[in-house]
């Protein structure tokens, strides 16, 4: 009985060294990190960074998308190569030190991204085998599923000056 008291303080005092060092490290790297009281001030912090990402909705799926991206969705019948598709639902724009996140999509206008049609194609030989045993039946039925593939254009950040009269 003694013993499992002493590995359990043991465990507490490691946990307790633990979370005191890490409480440690968090406040030294928060105190790095911008924040931003307002979207346009986190549009100016994002405008600084080198590159951008975006989470937008396409075909009721997330992607997470960067410019000069290549995205293969299921077939988007309505669309000719060479259209331009604008991304309407972004979720989430970021970079490597700052992120905006909507709730659940940031307002239209705030971020534009747009997609190019590349190309119609078909995917690979797909066999889908059913049978019944004991009874003689098989069937093979084979075909090949169709996708569009997209090119990722620009991340564009709105102007901060229209999103301050937007907000006051």
């Amino acid at each position: 009985m003694l013993s499992t008291a002493v590995r359990t303080g043991c465990v507490r005092q490691a946990t307790q060294r633990y979370l005191s060092t890490t409480a440690s490290a968090s406040t030294s790297v928060a105190a790095s990190v911008p924040t931003a009281s307002s979207t346009y001030e986190a549009l100016d912090h994002l405008r600084s960074q080198p590159a951008h990402y975006v989470v937008a909705s396409l075909v009721g799926h997330k992607y997470l998308l960067a410019p000069r991206d290549l995205l293969t969705v299921a077939r988007l019948k309505d669309v000719r190569v060479g259209d331009r598709l604008r991304l309407s639902e972004i979720h989430e724009v970021g970079s490597r030190d700052f992120t905006l996140r909507g709730a659940p999509t940031l307002p239209s206008g705030l971020i534009s991204v747009e997609a190019t049609v590349v190309e119609h194609t078909k995917g690979a030989m797909e066999r889908i085998v059913k049978f019944k045993r004991r009874k003689h039946y098989q069937k093979t039925i084979t075909h090949k599923q169709t996708y569009t593939r997209l090119r990722i254009g620009p991340i564009e950040l709105g102007q901060a000056e229209k999103q301050a009269a937007i907000e006051s």
